[in-house]
């Protein structure tokens, strides 16, 4: 669950204002209105199931400021530069990332329909928000939805201090009988960067053990840690923490897989490619890959049997013993849906410092039909 303690002073604003709100910030800067559309349902999403690393908290630092930096461009050329019945590589030519992995998806779904299997591989792309989004439209397409990307280096290797590889989500997602699928959307590190980012504007210390220096201390010191991931003078940890005696090698070695899946198979950029500066320190475009993959499930079995038996399994997982002093054992999403019940008739928590932005790009952008309670 999303913690509460981040959103004690927060402003509550409900879901289809702050999606118009996105909307309208995207063609503010030059993002075409149905591109808009898209970018601000990835990130309503996102605030919708309490992923709170990837909604509207990304909207300034991520794309906003990006696009008027001139690294990312709002008008989106997406190009088909290679197809086969059942695959395609993409260039993204530095467009919304949001844009170009929904079309990406939807091409992997529609080659699944025909052909049962279809992946599609994109370089020269942007942040394309939770990747669990995408693994949600082959679900919902009655499907199997896999999908990953690399980002700008974070995380260091086992016994490593430098930031090498991305925060390289693998991602799953599969439909089941219940009132939620079965989706995995998170890094391959402990944490990744958005959420640091959430603990900073809550004036929060990091737990120990997610972040660590050049001289391999761990760090807990939110703000600074967020300035040394950029000067590359501190790296994030992978799944399994530092070191091998509790599995770190294992999320490094997922990172790297998705590093492979993310820049091999289009001929795109990886590691150090992706820092989103050039050789002069100056901001660049980052570049980035993606993957996405659908398995038609109806190729294999029948639909409702691959959902009962799914069902069946998460059920006989939530039902089993419990630790000591535990009330409850959950399977990937129950929590963001339940997070989903309890925020659709409250909407997005918008804290102080996210206020801030919020009330910049507002007025810079002369949108004066939002009147919001924490407006100055």
């Amino acid at each position: 669950m999303y913690d509460m303690e981040i959103y004690k002073n927060a402003t509550w604003v409900d879901f289809d204002t702050m999606e118009s709100f996105m909307v309208d910030v995207f063609k503010g800067v030059g993002v075409p209105e149905e591109d808009a559309k898209i970018c601000a349902d990835v990130l309503i999403t996102a605030d919708k199931y309490g992923i709170d690393s990837h909604g509207i908290g990304r909207l300034k630092p991520i794309y906003y400021d990006r696009i008027k930096l001139g690294i990312q461009n709002p008008v989106t050329n997406f190009e088909i530069v290679r197809e086969g019945p059942t695959t395609a590589v993409v260039d993204g030519h530095d467009g919304m990332g949001h844009v170009i992995g929904k079309r990406s998806m939807q091409m992997a779904i529609d080659k699944a329909k025909k052909y049962g299997m279809g992946m599609v591989a994109v370089r020269n792309s942007t942040h394309y928000g939770i990747a669990g989004y995408y693994a949600l439209m082959a679900v919902e397409a009655g499907m199997i939805g896999i999908t990953g990307t690399n980002a700008r280096p974070s995380i260091a290797p086992t016994f490593g201090v430098e930031n090498m590889l991305g925060t390289n989500p693998l991602t799953f997602g599969m439909p089941s009988d219940e009132e939620f699928p079965f989706i995995i959307d998170c890094a391959t590190s402990i944490t990744q960067r958005g959420k640091i980012e959430a603990y900073a504007r809550a004036d929060k210390e990091i737990p120990k053990g997610w972040v660590i220096d050049h001289e391999g201390n761990a760090r807990t010191d939110t703000h600074q840690i967020l300035k040394d991931l950029v000067k590359g003078t501190a790296a994030l940890t992978p799944l399994g923490g530092i070191g091998e005696e509790t599995g770190g090698y294992k999320g490094y070695g997922y990172a790297t897989a998705v590093e492979i899946l993310s820049a091999a198979l289009q001929s795109g950029s990886y590691l150090k490619g992706l820092l989103g500066y050039d050789e002069k320190g100056n901001p660049a475009p980052y570049h980035l890959g993606h993957f996405f993959i659908a398995i038609d499930i109806s190729a294999f079995t029948e639909l409702d049997s691959f959902k009962k038996i799914t069902g069946d399994i998460l059920r006989s997982l939530r039902n089993s013993k419990k630790a000591p002093g535990c009330e409850r054992i959950y399977t990937a999403w129950e929590k963001e849906y339940i997070a989903y019940c309890e925020r659709r008739n409250k909407g997005v928590p918008v804290t102080k410092a996210l206020q801030k932005d919020v009330i910049q790009m507002k007025k810079e952008l002369g949108l004066t039909q939002y009147n919001f309670s924490f407006d100055e």
